[in-house]
């Protein structure tokens, strides 16, 4: 069985496709730059580390702000 668990992180990102592009972010970050934010993970990838923190409550998302893009 996966750790966490699907519908568990459903819970805190409402959408798959934002819980896999927070995801994908935060495992590329931890690769560039070693700056974990919990002390024990159970994955040794950087991909379930991310996930780890989702479902920890230790990373969260904004949804940015649309822009029209017109000149005025």
């Amino acid at each position: 069985m996966l750790y966490p668990s699907i519908d568990s992180l459903l819970e805190k990102i409402d959408s798959k496709y934002s819980l896999v592009s927070v995801a994908a972010k935060r495992a590329r970050a931890m690769q560039i730059v070693a700056n974990p934010q919990m002390e024990k993970y159970v994955s040794h990838k950087f991909v379930g580390k991310a996930l780890e923190e989702i479902y920890g409550g230790q990373l969260t998302y904004r949804i940015a702000k649309k822009t029209d893009g017109s000149a005025e």
